[in-house]
């Protein structure tokens, strides 16, 4: 339903309504150039993807790229409106598909969350978890699969964890060694030496074919040379067994390199079904869908350009029947290829005669393009016929995008149509008994791997806590941490460590990029190995740490000393803290708990005086290269008993002061009335000081406190004494010895002593 229109005279009014409410229909005026109608175009599709109205919003993204260029990152609101109707629709349609990928990752402990393979060399990320290096090293996960914490430090960086690695190799030797062999042929894939890297991924083919993670392998080294058939094979093969994003992401990759860019394009919105973060995928879509939103010009030059350099020769120049004797073909009894020549001979419909090549494919019929034609095609043939139809880029994404959201059952067999069940893969949408009997396969098959898996367990006389004991402290690991390098440490040590250089304690790589993210967390898998093999162990090392920290936790006998500078009850303190024993003690007061240490000016015969003010931390900012900036404010004073070191920094035993109490009645009310007296006098004092002056005090200290009903409600007696201790400009000897006092009245006396001085005319 449209609002009404505006009034005729208020043009300005009426341009605004139209672009940025959803629900209004309204013309503008083009001659004004002054407004920038490609801005107000994206809002208005913007505002319609958010909504859901995806035919709407396609015309409109499609009006704004006409009047100029716009990014395909521009374009995000409008896939994720895709990804939502198709994601919904393949809930719908395929819920086991979902409930595998959700489930995949608690298989076993020692599974890759990533790929859900063995953890075979396993590198440990920002978060704590672990995963096999090679989905490291791809780098395709933004977030952690299990905890959804952004992966910050980048993949290149992070080096096998060591510890665990060792760990592994000792209880799974079998497993490991596959997995190093594995890697290398990964790294032949890398070196171009796809031959190789083919030879010896079939070798481990033959002795288990079950094995995802090589037929991935394989599928890239079949890529290298040209066989994408043979590729898309074992890509369907590792889906059908582990539907994972990363496996729909592969499969995408080649049919895009094939021109199947319709495939490619729901197959990478599979993909984002299964995992919303995958940047890459959704960084794909956004420039699929750009190119079929660009005006037609520019999408036959883009499209000869890619049908030159995307489709291989043999795709161009020979017919389907004999490209699919060519290529080679894995050892399996039925490839991909053959599939396609019983389809091709089964069909009538299917083309089938010999076609040159050519940029621009002669005409055909509708009814008699099908799948042999598909996978020769290149991309933007396809965006040609639709031109040469009279339907735009938009058209054809309305075809494909809307059928997900469409409820009739006529309109969602054209995106059944665009997806045929060869190239499918476990979680096509399609109807009838072969879709149950697909979601059977997908379910029987990560059944048998899952049964195959969770039997994994760990030989109790394998392990030693000696293979777990921290190279610093030489105890067993306690809240095992892992650098990007590779080695692990107690939390507690590590940060010692670094509170004096950015550097690993044992290989002296720079941990710059790691301290300044501060995001010590634990090691997952080591945490739970310790934990569950080594519980005797665990427990008598936690039972230190507990008592450890206990005696930590004291706040009258070993209590921490910052000597640096006067205190003062209820008076802010920043600090700077930058020194390493300090960085340690005020790191321990947060862990504790306590948040207080003891702040004391300095002494050059006993290293610091004999009172002070206890310190509350209210906030502490981490500065990237370790440094800190405490918040802090004044709490109790304390006497000091007795002093001694420890990790570098002072601790004393203390016993705390407090005020005496006035009982007398007149005595008390004297006391008040001196002072309601020192009160008034300290007003004047500062509005009379200059205003640059107040405006530095007020900054640093705060306005002064107000005047309190009950003077002795307080240990520390009235606030207004200590703020103006604070500020007054005296010595630090003698703030001390007024911070000492124990009576009201002799503080009193004292400040009013100053003020009189301060205030009194100077001498001529």
């Amino acid at each position: 339903m449209s609002l009404p229109a505006p009034e005729k005279e208020d043009p300005s009014k009426e341009r605004r309504v139209f672009f940025i409410a959803a629900e209004s229909d309204f013309d503008w005026d083009e001659e004004e150039d002054h407004v920038n109608h490609q801005r107000l175009i994206l809002v208005k599709a913007d505002t319609l993807a958010t909504e859901n109205r995806l035919k709407e919003a396609i015309d409109i993204f499609s009006m704004a790229l006409r009047y100029g260029s716009v990014r395909p990152d521009q374009l995000s609101t409008l896939v994720e409106c895709i990804l939502r109707n198709f994601k919904k629709k393949v809930e719908e349609e395929t819920p086991v598909l979902t409930k595998i990928h959700q489930t995949g990752a608690e298989d076993n402990v020692f599974n890759c969350p990533g790929c859900h393979s063995f953890l075979g060399e396993p590198v440990t990320v920002v978060c704590g978890h672990s995963y096999c290096k090679r989905c490291s090293h791809l780098g395709l996960f933004s977030k952690c699969k299990l905890c959804n914490e952004d992966l910050t430090i980048r993949a290149g960086l992070l080096r096998t964890n060591v510890i665990l690695s060792g760990f592994l190799e000792k209880c799974f030797p079998d497993e490991m060694q596959r997995s190093k062999k594995i890697t290398e042929t990964d790294c032949l894939i890398r070196r171009k030496k796809f031959e190789e890297a083919l030879a010896l991924a079939n070798s481990f083919i033959d002795t288990d074919p079950d094995d995802v993670r090589v037929r991935a392998s394989r599928a890239d080294a079949l890529v290298g040379l040209g066989q994408h058939l043979n590729a898309l094979e074992d890509l369907d093969i590792c889906l059908t067994s582990a539907p994972s994003p990363e496996g729909y992401y592969r499969k995408a990759k080649v049919l895009q390199e094939m021109g199947h860019v319709d495939e490619s394009l729901q197959v990478f919105l599979h993909c984002l079904a299964l995992d919303e973060s995958f940047h890459q995928a959704k960084h794909e879509v956004e420039l699929i869908v750009h190119s079929l939103l660009s005006p037609a010009c520019d999408s036959v030059k883009v499209g000869l350009r890619e049908t030159a350099h995307n489709t291989s020769p043999h795709l161009r120049s020979k017919t389907q029947v004999s490209d699919l004797h060519q290529e080679k073909s894995p050892p399996h009894p039925h490839t991909y290829a053959q599939q396609q020549q019983q389809e091709v001979q089964s069909s009538p419909h299917r083309q089938t005669t010999p076609r040159a090549a050519s940029a621009h494919p002669p005409p055909e019929p509708p009814e008699r393009v099908g799948r042999s034609e598909s996978l020769e095609r290149p991309s933007l043939s396809r965006a040609l016929s639709m031109r040469t139809h009279g339907l735009g880029g938009e058209e054809g994404l309305k075809r494909v995008y809307s059928a997900p959201q469409l409820g009739d059952q006529e309109k969602g067999s054209l995106l059944k149509r665009k997806w045929p069940v060869s190239d499918a893969g476990p979680s096509v949408i399609y109807s009838g008994g072969n879709k149950h009997q697909k979601q059977g396969v997908t379910g029987s098959a990560c059944t048998g791997r899952a049964s195959r898996t969770s039997h994994r367990t760990v030989a109790r006389d394998l392990l030693k806590a000696t293979d777990f004991e921290c190279s610093l402290c030489m105890r067993l690991f306690y809240e095992p941490v892992t650098t990007p390098c590779g080695h692990t440490f107690c939390k507690s040590c590590l940060e010692r460590c670094l509170d004096h250089t950015p550097q690993c304690p044992l290989c002296k790589e720079s941990l710059k990029e790691y301290l300044a993210c501060r995001k010590y967390n634990i090691t997952r898998i080591l945490n739970h190995v310790i934990v569950e093999h080594l519980s005797e162990e665990h427990s008598e090392r936690e039972k230190v740490h507990v008592e450890e920290t206990k005696e930590l936790s004291d706040l009258t006998k070993n209590v921490p000393i910052f000597v640096c500078t006067m205190a003062y009850p209820t008076v802010p303190c920043p600090l700077h803290v930058f020194e390493p024993r300090y960085r340690l003690m005020i790191r321990r007061c947060m862990e504790t708990g306590t948040r207080q240490f003891g702040m004391c000016i300095t002494d050059s015969q006993k290293g610091f005086v004999d009172n002070g003010c206890m310190l509350f931390i209210r906030s502490v900012h981490f500065l990237p290269d370790g440094r800190s900036v405490v918040d802090t404010i004044g709490g109790k004073r304390f006497h000091v008993l007795s002093r001694a070191m420890r990790d570098g920094y002072c601790i004393a035993d203390i016993e705390y002061l407090e005020d005496t109490k006035v009982n007398d009645g007149e005595e008390l009310l004297k006391l008040q009335e001196l002072h309601d007296r020192v009160y008034e006098q300290a007003c004047t004092w500062f509005q009379n000081l200059k205003t640059r002056f107040r405006n530095q005090i007020l900054q640093h200290f705060g306005p002064m406190p107000e005047r309190e009903a009950d003077i002795q409600a307080t240990p520390n007696g009235p606030a207004c004494c200590w703020w103006l201790l604070a500020v007054l400009p005296v010595d630090p000897r003698y703030q001390l010895s007024v911070l000492s006092m124990t009576t009201l009245r002799e503080r009193l006396l004292k400040i009013q002593h100053i003020l009189t001085y301060l205030q009194s005319p100077p001498n001529e």
